[in-house]
């Protein structure tokens, strides 16, 4: 499978058209650098991060390879590129150190490695694809649920805040009930103070089970979503972010390599005799790696299902010191991340114990 994928590519960018341009994204002005075949830059310049600013520049002219970093702008740009006619080509940011890490690193500079990596080879710039705009509108519901979540938990983080500075503390429960268990706690002198906070986390809970409702309604044009969802840990949300982060499952060659994609596999340093540990590299999607990490503390939990994945990560947790729960819920993510990736390649439902099958 991984030589199709990188036979794919290669019949991909086999075409070179006569300019190649590199495109340093900004949020107001984006730079630009064009190679010609010979690699000679030819022009260099910037235009306004705009639709129109864009379809000027690039509209009426003949076919070009351009090269961006992905961004808050390269969706959009990249398809806007793409219906003019153009060859596109989004690169992965976290992997281009060479422009990261660059000591004279500017827009102009980043411009012109862009094009010279694109007209030498692309898969220097690991492409990446994004996603339809259907599934992007889908997943911005997911992430949008994501930030009232978390205001909702900085408020409550804050009400208990002010309620220890006066000497009370707010009895515990979950934030879906906080208003219902804590207002009849909150003491005279600090209603004035808190009666604010406690009316907008009710109307965030409110508003998070609104588009919990719609996140449940996914399933309908996802089907994969209900096979996720029989895995242990991993419900609506989760299944969803899965799917619709990742966009297919090809965009991994094997479902072994799902936990490296997301971030969830140990930095590698090996030199010689020298094989240190390090941490995991953290270079996928955040959101969905917390996520993950939040469906292995489930598993490892108390109220986790039996089957073969909570035993090995207890086994895990048992023998490792201090330490060793911490890595363990780390290994259950990536292993649980590779299981989700199977199944939906597979479309089987989860089994707790597969020997026995």
């Amino acid at each position: 499978m991984k030589r199709n994928n990188r036979s794919n590519v290669s019949i991909e960018w086999k075409e070179k058209p006569a300019i190649t341009v590199g495109l340093d994204l900004g949020d107001r002005f984006s730079h630009y650098c064009m190679v010609n075949q010979e690699g000679e830059v030819v022009e260099e310049g910037r235009i306004q991060t705009t639709e129109s600013a864009v379809k000027d520049h690039f509209e009426d002219v003949s076919r070009m390879r351009i090269a961006m970093e992905c961004g808050t702008h390269s969706p959009w740009i990249s398809r806007l590129l793409e219906k003019l006619g153009h060859q596109t080509i989004v690169a992965n940011a976290r992997k281009l150190r060479a422009i990261t890490e660059n000591e004279s690193k500017n827009d102009r500079h980043d411009a012109e490695m862009l094009a010279h990596l694109a007209y030498s080879n692309p898969r220097l710039l690991s492409p990446i694809r994004h996603r339809s705009v259907e599934r992007q509108r889908d997943l911005n519901l997911v992430h949008a649920r994501d930030a009232l979540v978390r205001a909702r938990t900085m408020l409550v983080n804050a009400a208990r805040g002010l309620a220890k500075s006066s000497g009370a503390r707010l009895p515990r429960c979950a934030a879906k009930c906080f208003q219902l268990r804590v207002a009849p706690a909150i003491p005279a002198d600090l209603s004035a103070a808190l009666e604010p906070l406690l009316q907008e986390i009710t109307a965030l809970t409110i508003r998070i089970r609104a588009i919990d409702k719609e996140i449940e309604q996914l399933a309908v044009r996802y089907p994969e979503i209900r096979v996720l969802r029989t895995a242990p840990g991993v419900g609506p949300i989760v299944a969803a972010a899965y799917v619709l982060t990742l966009d297919r499952f090809d965009a991994i060659a094997t479902s072994r390599g799902a936990g490296a994609f997301l971030g969830l596999r140990p930095k590698q340093g090996q030199s010689g005799n020298r094989d240190p540990e390090y941490p995991i590299t953290k270079m996928g999607n955040m959101y969905l790696r917390r996520l993950l990490v939040q469906s292995a503390h489930h598993i490892l939990g108390r109220f986790g299902r039996d089957s073969t994945l909570r035993r090995w990560g207890l086994m895990l947790a048992a023998s490792g010191g201090k330490r060793g729960k911490n890595r363990a819920i780390v290994a259950v993510a990536r292993k649980l991340a590779v299981i989700l990736h199977s199944m939906w390649r597979t479309g089987e439902c989860f089994r707790p114990f597969p020997g026995e099958a």
